[in-house]
């Protein structure tokens, strides 16, 4: 065979075998949690994270309002912990798919919330107790905040 012959077919099979190649996911950015020292459903949210492959730190913070005044979080939207990730807030038992939705579309927004503590959203799990529907709310400074994702029966994992 000759050299140019040669050179081509390890071009044609560099080339194909780069096509071929699985995709790789780039891994998610590391998330910070600021939980209230008391707090037991923030540790079982962090949980659900990992679970679900994030990284988090957790920071244990005794004034979890000063926190949720520094990040902006409306106070309507309020829940017991309060997370940062690659430039987002997320705010109480907001779901890791949720967060992965937020994270690839990278809409003009501050954060998500679930507020309040619905029974049954992650790390709110109660055992004979039904899930109750939530929504995530996608909220931003300069606008009202919207149903981001929506679980009218209740988060089923």
């Amino acid at each position: 065979m000759s050299l140019v012959r040669l050179h081509r077919r390890a071009l044609l099979t560099g080339a194909l075998a780069a096509f071929a190649a699985p995709a790789v996911a780039s891994p998610r950015p590391a998330m910070l949690v600021y939980k209230d020292p008391d707090c037991g459903c923030c540790g079982a949210w962090v949980e659900h994270l990992r679970a679900a492959g994030f990284s988090v730190e957790v920071q244990v913070e005794p004034r979890m309002n000063l926190v949720k005044a520094r990040l902006r979080v409306p106070a309507a939207l309020a829940s017991c912990h309060t997370a940062q990730i690659d430039g987002y807030v997320v705010e109480g038992h907001v779901p890791a798919e949720a967060i992965d939705r937020l994270l690839a579309g990278r809409p003009k927004l501050a954060g998500l919330a679930v507020p309040g503590m619905p029974v049954g959203s992650p790390g709110m799990e109660v055992d004979g107790l039904k899930p109750e529907p939530f929504a995530v709310m996608g909220f931003a400074p300069d606008a009202a905040p919207r149903v981001f994702l929506d679980y009218p029966r209740g988060y089923r994992g």
